[in-house]
């Protein structure tokens, strides 16, 4: 299969590029149906000759061209209709019955405060442009109306709020809001690409767009909301995520703010807060992509936290010198895992009141987890004499000087 991508050099079209790339090459594997040839990028610095030959060779076409912010309103009309139409009457041309897909907008529906949208209008003109087309040749189109595309590569300061939130707070700029409580639709860009694949394999999630207060089912539409069905006009992406301004913001500041405090937020496989620090990382200048952290130093060596999370405890590394042992302490209910990952160590754990000692000799040569037990006193010495131990450990719940649950005690 040859796939031709317009507007390849755009934030939705360098991330579709270089996704494709990834099946293309097998790096990839999750879609072992997908197989690709070759990639044509068409771009504002490709000529109509290019566009002719990639238009004879595909056979799928993601139109992702667009005008979005141009200088003079008028452009909206050439830039999203008249170059769709130049790509439909090309393929024509040369009778390729490649399915198309069309990068539209939310906007389209005219709905709400989109009703007298320049841009919105020109994009429902593009929209019934490709239907047409449809209709005349029979061939499938597949239309997408999207909400606020964000995700990595998004540019700044020009058509995304959360891209600027992003770039700004990560480099230590002001931002402003206007109004904390807008509430925003979004449709991150991995989410978008997962669509992509699933229009290629011929099965787009199709929906149908019921006008403003319409009722449908028991449920009342504001006309920008899809209605899934299966023979809908219109394709959508399911996966979206929904938050106001406010939330946004707070979350970034979090983001910003954890290389200070090492507290990592939950952040649920899936979810809003995931997609969002990916996103917010991607603008971190070089400066900030290292960060330093405190290491307690001693003549025994040291002990350095490295991260906390909100409701999975805390990571430290401990470095132990030659001979040198550590720890002598116990807990009623904290536990914690000791990982030596690199010299020779021996890990003791005596029950509190007892003399039972259970001994556990460790190295990094073979990684092991080791339960620090709650009610043993436990510590870790350093058997070799020329080498540091490093061990990685693990607890429970950050700690909180307090209650800091740690008592001194001698194996």
């Amino acid at each position: 299969m040859n796939i031709l991508v317009t507007g390849a050099k755009g934030f939705v079209g360098k991330n579709l590029v270089e996704n494709l790339k990834n099946i293309r090459d097998g790096k990839n594997r999750t879609r072992p149906e997908i197989h690709i040839d070759e990639i044509y990028e068409y771009d504002l610095d490709n000529t109509q000759e290019d566009l002719e030959q990639f238009c004879q060779k595909c056979d799928f076409v993601f139109n992702l061209a667009g005008v979005n912010r141009p200088e003079n309103p008028e452009d909206f009309k050439k830039g999203n209709f008249g170059f769709a139409s130049t790509l439909l009457e090309t393929l024509k041309k040369y009778k390729n019955k490649s399915p198309v897909m069309l990068s539209s907008s939310i906007q389209a529906t005219l709905a709400g405060r989109f009703g007298t949208s320049e841009y919105g209008l020109s994009k429902r003109d593009g929209e019934e442009l490709f239907f047409r087309y449809s209709e005349e040749t029979g061939i499938p189109v597949y239309v997408y109306r999207f909400p606020n595309l964000v995700g990595k590569w998004v540019r700044p300061n020009y058509n995304s709020a959360v891209g600027t939130f992003c770039n700004n707070i990560a480099n230590d700029l002001p931002i402003t809001v206007n109004d904390s409580s807008v509430e925003l639709e979004m449709l991150f860009v991995e989410d978008l690409i997962e669509e992509m694949y699933d229009a290629i394999e011929g099965h787009p999630h199709r929906a149908d767009y019921p006008g403003i207060e319409a009722v449908v089912d028991g449920i009342e539409y504001d006309g920008m909301t899809p209605k899934p069905t299966a023979m809908g006009r219109y394709c959508y992406a399911p996966i979206t995520h929904k938050a106001t301004l406010g939330r946004i913001v707070d979350l970034l500041h979090t983001f910003h703010d954890q290389p200070e405090n090492l507290i990592m937020p939950r952040i649920p496989d899936g979810s809003f807060e995931k997609k969002l620090y990916s996103m917010y990382l991607s603008y971190l200048p070089k400066e900030k992509t290292i960060f330093d952290l405190k290491m307690n130093c001693d003549d025994r060596g040291s002990f350095t936290e490295l991260l906390k999370t909100a409701d999975h405890g805390q990571f430290s590394v401990n470095i132990s010198k030659p001979g040198i042992t550590k720890g002598q302490h116990w807990h009623n209910s904290k536990w914690e895992f000791f990982i030596v990952v690199s010299g020779h160590g021996l890990i003791q754990e005596r029950k509190i009141g007892t003399d039972e000692i259970i001994e556990f000799e460790v190295s990094g040569e073979k990684i092991q987890a080791v339960h620090m037990l709650p009610g043993y006193t436990h510590n870790i010495i350093n058997l070799s004499d020329t080498e540091n131990l490093v061990t990685l450990m693990w607890a429970n719940e950050i700690f909180d000087p307090s209650h800091p649950d740690t008592f001194f005690e001698k194996v």
